[in-house]
Protein backbone atom coordinates (compact mmCIF):
# COMPACT_ATOMS: atom_id res chain seq x y z
CA UNK A 1 0.00 0.00 0.00
CA UNK A 2 1.64 3.09 -1.15
CA UNK A 3 2.89 5.90 1.76
CA UNK A 4 1.15 9.09 1.73
CA UNK A 5 2.54 12.01 4.08
CA UNK A 6 0.92 14.77 5.19
CA UNK A 7 3.31 16.90 3.19
CA UNK A 8 6.24 16.87 1.05
CA UNK A 9 8.97 19.41 0.02
CA UNK A 10 8.50 20.74 -3.16
CA UNK A 11 11.70 20.57 -4.86
CA UNK A 12 12.75 22.20 -8.29
CA UNK A 13 14.20 20.16 -11.43
CA UNK A 14 18.13 19.60 -10.38
CA UNK A 15 19.67 20.58 -13.59
CA UNK A 16 18.32 24.32 -12.69
CA UNK A 17 19.74 24.30 -9.20
CA UNK A 18 23.17 22.68 -10.27
CA UNK A 19 23.20 25.57 -12.69
CA UNK A 20 23.33 27.89 -9.25
CA UNK A 21 25.37 25.63 -7.66
CA UNK A 22 28.23 26.14 -10.32
CA UNK A 23 28.00 30.10 -9.82
CA UNK A 24 28.51 29.48 -6.26
CA UNK A 25 31.80 27.39 -7.15
CA UNK A 26 33.15 29.80 -9.45
CA UNK A 27 32.29 32.46 -6.74
CA UNK A 28 33.49 30.90 -3.92
CA UNK A 29 30.70 33.10 -1.81
CA UNK A 30 29.09 30.77 0.74
CA UNK A 31 27.65 32.95 2.85
CA UNK A 32 27.95 36.54 4.46
CA UNK A 33 25.58 38.26 2.63
CA UNK A 34 26.25 36.93 -0.81
CA UNK A 35 25.35 37.73 -4.45
CA UNK A 36 22.20 35.24 -4.12
CA UNK A 37 21.27 36.52 -0.63
CA UNK A 38 20.78 40.03 -2.05
CA UNK A 39 19.16 39.14 -4.92
CA UNK A 40 16.69 36.89 -3.34
CA UNK A 41 15.63 39.49 -0.56
CA UNK A 42 14.78 41.97 -3.73
CA UNK A 43 12.91 39.62 -5.67
CA UNK A 44 11.19 38.38 -2.64
CA UNK A 45 10.39 42.28 -2.17
CA UNK A 46 8.84 42.42 -5.12
CA UNK A 47 6.93 38.98 -5.13
CA UNK A 48 5.49 39.60 -1.79
CA UNK A 49 4.98 43.65 -2.33
CA UNK A 50 7.02 44.65 0.34
CA UNK A 51 9.62 47.47 1.16
CA UNK A 52 12.02 45.38 3.03
CA UNK A 53 12.78 41.75 4.12
CA UNK A 54 15.68 40.19 6.36
CA UNK A 55 16.34 36.82 5.69
CA UNK A 56 17.37 33.95 8.14
CA UNK A 57 18.94 30.84 8.48
CA UNK A 58 15.19 29.59 10.16
CA UNK A 59 12.13 31.32 11.41
CA UNK A 60 12.86 30.35 14.78
CA UNK A 61 15.82 32.58 14.72
CA UNK A 62 13.74 35.28 12.78
CA UNK A 63 10.96 35.12 15.63
CA UNK A 64 14.01 35.46 18.30
CA UNK A 65 15.48 38.49 16.90
CA UNK A 66 11.87 40.07 15.75
CA UNK A 67 11.57 40.34 19.57
CA UNK A 68 15.08 41.84 19.65
CA UNK A 69 14.51 43.96 17.48
CA UNK A 70 11.49 45.90 18.95
CA UNK A 71 13.24 45.81 22.56
CA UNK A 72 10.41 44.07 24.59
CA UNK A 73 9.93 43.42 27.90
CA UNK A 74 7.13 41.80 30.47
CA UNK A 75 4.60 40.04 29.03
CA UNK A 76 3.40 39.37 25.30
CA UNK A 77 -0.09 37.97 24.56
CA UNK A 78 -0.07 35.19 22.11
CA UNK A 79 -2.01 32.26 20.95
CA UNK A 80 -1.98 28.98 22.64
CA UNK A 81 -2.78 27.19 19.34
CA UNK A 82 0.11 27.25 17.22
CA UNK A 83 3.65 25.23 16.80
CA UNK A 84 5.68 25.51 19.77
CA UNK A 85 8.50 28.15 18.19
CA UNK A 86 6.03 31.00 18.60
CA UNK A 87 6.29 30.52 22.52
CA UNK A 88 9.59 29.52 22.92
CA UNK A 89 10.56 32.84 20.65
CA UNK A 90 8.76 34.96 23.86
CA UNK A 91 10.43 32.68 26.69
CA UNK A 92 14.10 32.39 25.31
CA UNK A 93 13.91 36.45 25.66
CA UNK A 94 13.32 36.13 28.59
CA UNK A 95 9.72 37.47 28.24
CA UNK A 96 6.80 35.53 29.60
CA UNK A 97 3.84 34.19 27.46
CA UNK A 98 -0.11 35.33 28.10
CA UNK A 99 -2.26 32.89 26.12
CA UNK A 100 -5.42 34.06 24.91
CA UNK A 101 -8.19 32.11 23.13
CA UNK A 102 -8.86 31.57 19.72
CA UNK A 103 -11.81 32.64 17.37
CA UNK A 104 -13.58 28.93 16.59
CA UNK A 105 -14.38 29.62 13.04
CA UNK A 106 -10.83 31.35 12.10
CA UNK A 107 -8.37 29.65 14.98
CA UNK A 108 -6.70 32.79 15.33
CA UNK A 109 -6.92 34.87 18.32
CA UNK A 110 -9.85 35.95 19.60
CA UNK A 111 -9.89 39.77 19.46
CA UNK A 112 -12.43 39.87 21.29
CA UNK A 113 -10.69 38.59 24.57
CA UNK A 114 -7.07 40.26 23.93
CA UNK A 115 -8.14 43.32 26.02
CA UNK A 116 -8.73 40.95 29.23
CA UNK A 117 -5.51 39.80 29.05
CA UNK A 118 -3.61 42.89 29.14
CA UNK A 119 -1.74 43.91 32.20
CA UNK A 120 0.58 46.71 33.09
CA UNK A 121 3.46 44.34 31.92
CA UNK A 122 2.06 43.61 28.71
CA UNK A 123 4.31 45.23 25.78
CA UNK A 124 3.38 43.51 22.44
CA UNK A 125 1.01 41.06 20.60
CA UNK A 126 2.18 37.97 18.83
CA UNK A 127 -0.80 36.78 16.61
CA UNK A 128 -0.74 33.47 14.17
CA UNK A 129 -2.16 33.55 11.06
CA UNK A 130 -3.25 30.07 11.12
CA UNK A 131 -2.62 27.74 8.56
CA UNK A 132 -2.13 30.83 6.11
CA UNK A 133 -5.90 32.51 7.09
CA UNK A 134 -5.10 35.97 8.15
CA UNK A 135 -5.78 37.19 11.50
CA UNK A 136 -8.28 40.42 12.01
CA UNK A 137 -5.29 42.66 11.42
CA UNK A 138 -7.54 45.80 11.92
CA UNK A 139 -8.97 45.09 15.05
CA UNK A 140 -5.96 44.09 16.10
CA UNK A 141 -3.59 46.93 15.15
CA UNK A 142 -6.69 49.16 17.14
CA UNK A 143 -6.21 47.64 20.29
CA UNK A 144 -2.62 48.11 20.04
CA UNK A 145 -2.52 51.26 19.26
CA UNK A 146 -4.93 51.93 22.45
CA UNK A 147 -2.68 50.49 24.82
CA UNK A 148 0.79 51.54 22.96
CA UNK A 149 1.58 47.50 21.97
CA UNK A 150 4.08 46.33 19.49
CA UNK A 151 2.75 43.34 17.18
CA UNK A 152 4.80 41.05 15.75
CA UNK A 153 2.59 38.95 13.54
CA UNK A 154 3.67 35.08 13.65
CA UNK A 155 3.20 34.46 9.54
CA UNK A 156 5.06 31.14 8.85
CA UNK A 157 2.04 29.65 7.44
CA UNK A 158 0.94 33.03 5.47
CA UNK A 159 3.58 33.20 2.42
CA UNK A 160 1.91 35.61 -0.37
CA UNK A 161 -1.23 35.62 1.35
CA UNK A 162 -3.41 38.67 0.70
CA UNK A 163 -6.39 40.23 1.24
CA UNK A 164 -8.19 42.72 -1.49
CA UNK A 165 -4.52 42.45 -3.37
CA UNK A 166 -2.46 43.61 -0.07
CA UNK A 167 0.19 41.52 1.54
CA UNK A 168 -0.67 40.63 5.16
CA UNK A 169 2.80 40.68 5.73
CA UNK A 170 2.60 44.62 5.53
CA UNK A 171 0.73 44.23 8.96
CA UNK A 172 2.13 44.88 12.73
CA UNK A 173 5.46 46.35 13.38
CA UNK A 174 6.96 42.89 12.20
CA UNK A 175 6.10 39.94 10.25
CA UNK A 176 8.16 36.83 10.47
CA UNK A 177 8.29 33.95 7.87
CA UNK A 178 9.27 30.33 8.00
CA UNK A 179 10.94 28.42 4.33
CA UNK A 180 11.23 25.48 6.32
CA UNK A 181 11.00 22.12 4.35
CA UNK A 182 7.49 21.76 4.71
CA UNK A 183 6.55 25.17 3.91
CA UNK A 184 4.86 26.37 0.51
CA UNK A 185 7.92 28.34 -0.55
CA UNK A 186 10.95 26.77 1.00
CA UNK A 187 15.22 26.98 0.91
CA UNK A 188 15.63 23.87 2.48
CA UNK A 189 15.50 25.64 6.14
CA UNK A 190 15.23 29.15 6.19
CA UNK A 191 13.01 32.28 7.41
CA UNK A 192 13.04 35.97 6.97
CA UNK A 193 11.78 39.53 8.58
CA UNK A 194 9.42 41.68 7.10
CA UNK A 195 9.83 45.45 8.16
CA UNK A 196 8.70 49.14 6.83
CA UNK A 197 11.95 51.03 7.62
CA UNK A 198 15.49 51.03 6.42
CA UNK A 199 16.12 51.86 9.77
CA UNK A 200 14.87 48.98 11.01
CA UNK A 201 15.80 46.49 8.53
CA UNK A 202 19.79 47.87 9.03
CA UNK A 203 18.97 46.61 13.21
CA UNK A 204 17.61 43.69 12.27
CA UNK A 205 20.63 42.66 9.97
CA UNK A 206 23.34 43.79 12.55
CA UNK A 207 21.46 41.31 14.96
CA UNK A 208 21.15 38.78 12.64
CA UNK A 209 24.74 39.10 11.94
CA UNK A 210 26.33 39.38 15.96
CA UNK A 211 25.64 43.28 16.29
CA UNK A 212 28.90 43.78 14.14
CA UNK A 213 29.27 47.25 12.19
CA UNK A 214 32.07 47.00 10.47
CA UNK A 215 35.19 44.37 11.29
CA UNK A 216 35.91 45.84 14.81
CA UNK A 217 33.07 47.27 15.88
CA UNK A 218 30.06 45.13 17.53
CA UNK A 219 27.00 47.09 19.21
CA UNK A 220 24.60 45.49 21.08
CA UNK A 221 24.19 41.47 21.69
CA UNK A 222 23.73 39.90 18.20
CA UNK A 223 23.34 36.31 17.08
CA UNK A 224 24.25 34.58 13.82
CA UNK A 225 21.15 34.40 12.33
CA UNK A 226 22.29 34.36 8.22
CA UNK A 227 20.64 32.54 5.36
CA UNK A 228 23.72 30.83 3.46
CA UNK A 229 24.21 31.18 -0.31
CA UNK A 230 22.80 27.83 -1.11
CA UNK A 231 19.67 28.21 0.63
CA UNK A 232 19.59 31.59 -1.11
CA UNK A 233 20.01 29.89 -4.37
CA UNK A 234 17.20 27.65 -3.67
CA UNK A 235 15.25 30.34 -2.88
CA UNK A 236 15.56 32.13 -6.11
CA UNK A 237 14.75 29.30 -8.15
CA UNK A 238 11.28 28.49 -5.57
CA UNK A 239 10.20 31.40 -6.84
CA UNK A 240 10.29 30.90 -10.59
CA UNK A 241 7.97 27.89 -9.13
CA UNK A 242 5.92 29.14 -6.92
CA UNK A 243 2.86 30.51 -8.92
CA UNK A 244 2.69 27.02 -10.13
CA UNK A 245 3.07 25.02 -6.52
CA UNK A 246 0.09 27.31 -5.00
CA UNK A 247 -2.22 26.45 -8.10
CA UNK A 248 -1.31 22.61 -7.67
CA UNK A 249 -2.42 22.73 -3.44
CA UNK A 250 -5.78 24.89 -4.55
CA UNK A 251 -6.78 22.26 -6.89
CA UNK A 252 -6.27 19.81 -4.04
CA UNK A 253 -7.70 21.74 -1.80
CA UNK A 254 -10.90 22.21 -3.97
CA UNK A 255 -11.12 18.71 -4.27
CA UNK A 256 -10.90 17.81 -0.84
CA UNK A 257 -14.10 20.69 0.07
CA UNK A 258 -16.08 18.97 -2.80
CA UNK A 259 -15.98 16.17 -1.64
CA UNK A 260 -15.61 15.70 1.58
CA UNK A 261 -18.53 18.54 2.40
CA UNK A 262 -21.09 16.01 1.99
CA UNK A 263 -19.91 13.90 4.70
CA UNK A 264 -21.87 15.12 8.32
CA UNK A 265 -19.17 16.03 10.84
CA UNK A 266 -15.87 16.86 9.12
CA UNK A 267 -16.05 20.88 8.44
CA UNK A 268 -13.63 23.32 7.27
CA UNK A 269 -12.30 26.80 8.02
CA UNK A 270 -14.51 29.80 7.19
CA UNK A 271 -13.34 31.49 4.27
CA UNK A 272 -12.65 35.40 4.79
CA UNK A 273 -13.91 37.33 1.79
CA UNK A 274 -11.32 39.12 -0.30
CA UNK A 275 -8.45 36.79 0.53
CA UNK A 276 -5.69 34.51 -2.18
CA UNK A 277 -4.83 31.88 0.36
CA UNK A 278 -1.12 29.77 -0.03
CA UNK A 279 -3.20 26.02 0.79
CA UNK A 280 -0.47 25.62 2.97
CA UNK A 281 -2.07 23.00 4.75
CA UNK A 282 -5.49 21.69 4.72
CA UNK A 283 -7.04 21.12 8.24
CA UNK A 284 -10.19 19.60 9.00
CA UNK A 285 -12.26 19.08 12.09
CA UNK A 286 -14.14 16.07 13.26
CA UNK A 287 -17.16 16.64 15.46
CA UNK A 288 -17.25 13.12 16.88
CA UNK A 289 -21.36 13.00 17.17
CA UNK A 290 -22.04 13.62 14.31
CA UNK A 291 -19.40 11.91 12.58
CA UNK A 292 -19.44 8.46 14.53
CA UNK A 293 -15.70 8.23 15.67
CA UNK A 294 -13.93 10.51 17.64
CA UNK A 295 -10.64 12.34 15.65
CA UNK A 296 -7.87 10.36 17.44
CA UNK A 297 -9.82 6.99 15.93
CA UNK A 298 -9.53 8.34 12.55
CA UNK A 299 -5.97 9.34 12.79
CA UNK A 300 -5.09 6.00 13.34
CA UNK A 301 -7.21 4.56 10.86
CA UNK A 302 -5.49 6.84 8.51
CA UNK A 303 -2.53 5.80 9.46
CA UNK A 304 -2.94 2.26 9.13
CA UNK A 305 -3.72 2.98 5.64
CA UNK A 306 -0.56 4.67 5.34
CA UNK A 307 -1.98 7.73 5.52
CA UNK A 308 0.02 10.05 7.49
CA UNK A 309 -1.69 12.94 8.82
CA UNK A 310 -1.07 15.33 11.50
CA UNK A 311 -2.92 16.63 14.46
CA UNK A 312 -1.68 20.26 14.03
CA UNK A 313 -1.79 21.58 16.83
CA UNK A 314 -2.41 18.90 18.98
CA UNK A 315 -1.31 19.33 22.09
CA UNK A 316 -1.40 23.10 22.55
CA UNK A 317 1.30 24.21 23.52
CA UNK A 318 -0.26 25.46 26.71
CA UNK A 319 -0.41 21.91 27.99
CA UNK A 320 3.61 21.47 27.38
CA UNK A 321 5.52 20.83 30.71
CA UNK A 322 7.14 24.27 30.39
CA UNK A 323 3.48 26.56 30.11
CA UNK A 324 1.41 24.26 32.05
CA UNK A 325 1.89 26.45 35.13
CA UNK A 326 1.17 29.60 33.70
CA UNK A 327 -2.43 31.41 34.54
CA UNK A 328 -2.92 31.82 31.29
CA UNK A 329 -2.67 28.27 30.38
CA UNK A 330 -5.47 26.58 32.32
CA UNK A 331 -7.91 25.03 30.49
CA UNK A 332 -10.82 26.78 31.50
CA UNK A 333 -9.49 29.81 29.91
CA UNK A 334 -9.12 28.29 26.77
CA UNK A 335 -12.36 26.20 26.15
CA UNK A 336 -12.54 26.86 22.42
CA UNK A 337 -8.50 26.24 21.49
CA UNK A 338 -8.69 22.69 23.52
CA UNK A 339 -11.76 21.46 21.85
CA UNK A 340 -10.18 22.94 18.29
CA UNK A 341 -7.04 20.79 19.07
CA UNK A 342 -9.45 17.59 20.30
CA UNK A 343 -10.95 17.77 16.19
CA UNK A 344 -8.46 18.93 14.09
CA UNK A 345 -6.87 16.63 11.39
CA UNK A 346 -4.73 18.27 8.54
CA UNK A 347 -4.79 16.24 5.72
CA UNK A 348 -1.89 15.20 3.03
CA UNK A 349 -1.54 18.56 0.39
CA UNK A 350 1.53 19.10 -1.72
CA UNK A 351 1.99 19.94 -5.33
CA UNK A 352 3.62 16.11 -6.29
CA UNK A 353 0.35 15.14 -4.27
CA UNK A 354 -1.77 12.76 -6.88
CA UNK A 355 -4.92 13.10 -7.39
CA UNK A 356 -5.89 9.39 -7.61
CA UNK A 357 -3.97 9.63 -4.13
CA UNK A 358 -6.27 12.29 -2.68
CA UNK A 359 -9.38 10.71 -3.76
CA UNK A 360 -8.01 7.36 -1.71
CA UNK A 361 -7.89 9.97 1.33
CA UNK A 362 -11.11 11.52 0.87
CA UNK A 363 -12.49 7.35 0.28
CA UNK A 364 -11.21 5.95 3.44
CA UNK A 365 -12.48 9.18 5.34
CA UNK A 366 -16.45 8.70 3.69
CA UNK A 367 -15.68 4.95 4.51
CA UNK A 368 -15.14 5.53 8.40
Amino acid sequence: MKRINVTQPFLPPLEEFQIYLQQIWKNKYITNNGPFHKQLEQELCNYLGVKHISLFANGTIALLVAIKALELKGEIITTPYSFVATAHSIKWNGLEPVFVDIDPLTCNLDTKKIENAISDQTTAILPVHVYGNPCNTEKIAEIAERYGLKIIYDAAHAFGVTVNGNSILNSGDLSVLSFHATKVFNTFEGGAIVCHTAEMKKKIDDLKNFGFQDQITVEGIGINGKINEVQAAMGLLQLKYIDQVIEKRNRIAELYREKLSEVNGISFLDGIKGVKHNYSYFPIFINEREYGMNRDKVYEELTNHNIFTRRYFYPLISRFSAYKNLPSAEEKSLPVAEQISSEVICLPIYPDLEHRDVERVIGILKSL
